[in-house]
């Protein structure tokens, strides 16, 4: 159950159309222009599909952001005012070849709803890297 005094995590339809630069430029970090195209326009036409804060964090081999962190902070007071939140965007890892799922845009958003319960179902768009 959501905690009371942080309230339940109520999520957007659909990503925000910022959501995906935002994901481009954390994926050039780690693959060419051309990949990272081809990932964000996978993204733009996946179905949303819901799945566990806590299974994202574990998939992406990410920490636990602190509740302090002013982004974790900062979602955690919308979630309490009752705001929605955008969809997380993600790739999907390699698990033959141990590579992580990627929290290509909402990693902050993650965090906070699993402050909210690990067990937060959170609406995500999910693309495979191109092989």
């Amino acid at each position: 159950m959501p905690d009371e005094k942080k309230g339940e995590v109520r999520w957007l339809p659909q990503p925000e159309e910022r959501d995906y630069p935002g994901a481009a430029d954390y994926l050039s970090l780690l693959e060419s222009d051309d990949v990272v195209a081809t990932i964000v326009a996978s993204l733009m036409v996946a179905p949303i599909q819901h799945r566990k804060a806590k299974d994202i964090l574990r998939a992406g081999g990410l920490v636990l952001l602190p509740e302090d962190n002013a982004h974790v902070a900062s979602d955690l007071k919308k979630i309490k005012e009752g705001k929605k939140l955008s969809p997380i965007l993600m790739v999907r890892g390699d698990l033959a070849r141990g590579i992580p799922a990627q929290v290509a845009d909402g990693y902050h958003r993650v965090c906070a709803s699993y402050y909210t319960d690990e067990n937060t179902d959170i609406p995500l768009k999910l693309a495979d890297a191109p092989r």
